[in-house]
């Protein structure tokens, strides 16, 4: 396995400018995600640091070895794609086995290679099926044992598991992070989901507009993201958010209302900043304190309720597994704990 080095990449379609100077180190073995919306340059990343992209600018380093100027089968790498690109006219050891038949592999250690990938993903009841004989996920596993026979440098993920239903996504999630544990193999994963993204990385690296966030893991950037897009994007159901002003080591939001913070800020009085605070962590109260807020529904989801609530105008959601919930009135009072706010500035940075 191998590390890999990205170093100032930038990628330009004409005078449209899709990366903007990406710096990433990933280290030997490590599981890394991209996460972003659509657009913004994960997946030309990917294809770049595949070979599959030219780079405008920049440098592309795997094991230390520039490899700007390589072709994809000389980078030593393999990539899953969204679509898995089976032959049809093969059976599953077949297509596993392709690359090294390619290669003029000895028989004897192709035999091994696609016997040992198999068992690892469960495969060897149906090595003699052909593609259409396949579920969905079978068929992804079949790409993965694809990749894996070729034993890489390292391996690349665009988004394999969005065409699966939800629960096949789950189950394959987990297959991943397994295998992921007994191959130690460097590993960079593409996605949009950022359940995904949480679940499955070491790090995660988070990008929008063609520009790194934040990168860290996947606990760093849920506890202390980095900016208001990372706060936004990374949890489910998203980060409530509320425009205020500094106040005396508190926030005054816009009914004058003061939330008190945890700690002083390095703020100017009057200062414009977002206050941001999760559902999860927001305080039904009981008592008649708090701010009022009008439900405008409630959402049960089996583990939890969420409720969609409008402060000040405002969408704002609740989480809880108090099922009292279910009952809850047109008005609903909610306090918010000072050790799970997060503030951010006028240009929408962290503030701490």
């Amino acid at each position: 396995m191998a590390s890999i080095d990205i170093q100032n990449i930038r990628k330009a379609y004409g005078h449209v400018q899709v990366l903007h100077g990406v710096d990433l180190e990933i280290r030997d073995g490590e599981f890394v995600v991209l996460v972003g919306p659509s657009g913004c340059g994960k997946s030309t990343l990917l294809r770049m640091i595949a070979g599959l992209e030219d780079v405008t600018s920049g440098e592309i380093r795997i094991a230390g070895a520039r490899v700007n100027e390589r072709h994809p089968k000389d980078r030593d790498i393999a990539m899953v794609f969204q679509s898995y690109a089976l032959y049809p006219h093969m059976n599953v050891a077949g297509n596993m086995s392709y690359s090294l038949r390619l290669r003029k592999t000895a028989k004897e250690k192709i035999t091994s290679a696609v016997a040992a990938a198999a068992a690892k993903l469960g495969l060897d009841p149906l090595l003699e099926r052909r593609p259409k004989a396949l579920s969905g996920g079978q068929r992804q596993r079949v790409a993965m044992g694809r990749a894996i026979v070729r034993q890489p440098k390292a391996f690349l993920f665009d988004e394999p598991l969005s065409n699966l239903d939800a629960r096949l996504r789950e189950q394959m999630r987990a297959e991943i992070k397994k295998l992921h544990g007994e191959l130690k193999a460097t590993s960079i994963y593409v996605t949009h989901d950022q359940i995904e993204a949480m679940t499955l990385a070491d790090r995660i690296v988070a990008m929008h507009g063609g520009v790194v966030q934040q990168v860290g893991s996947p606990l760093e950037l849920y506890d202390r993201p980095a900016n208001l897009f990372v706060a936004g994007f990374i949890g489910s159901p998203g980060m409530n958010f509320l425009g205020a002003n500094y106040d005396a080591g508190g926030v005054r939001l816009k009914d004058g209302t003061i939330v008190p913070l945890a700690k002083p800020l390095p703020l100017e009085d009057g200062a414009k900043v977002t206050l941001g605070i999760r559902p999860e962590h927001v305080l039904m109260t009981n008592d008649g304190t708090g701010l009022a807020t009008d439900v405008e529904l409630v959402e049960p989801t089996g583990f939890g309720i969420i409720l969609h609530l409008a402060l000040h105008g405002l969408p704002f959601k609740i989480f809880t597994l108090d099922r009292d919930a279910l009952r809850a009135g047109p008005k609903v009072n909610v306090a918010f704990p000072p050790q799970y706010l997060h503030v951010f500035d006028g240009e929408g940075q962290r503030v701490d």
